[in-house]
């Protein structure tokens, strides 16, 4: 399993506090433009599975 000791504690301790600390920094927001498509293909096929399966 290898070494972990007291010392291999505290490292992983610092290293998430370290992560904790830093984590307001990546909070810049992104605006994207765009279009999304999709394709609802058997999309009434797939209800009437969920309604078959929601009312077992």
């Amino acid at each position: 399993m290898g070494a972990y000791d007291a010392a291999e504690h505290q490292r992983r301790e610092e290293k998430t506090s370290e992560v904790g600390a830093n984590a307001a920094d990546d909070d810049d927001r992104t605006q994207y433009d765009g279009d999304v498509e999709y394709d609802v293909g058997d999309a009434d096929d797939l209800l009437a599975q969920f309604r078959e399966i929601k009312s077992r």
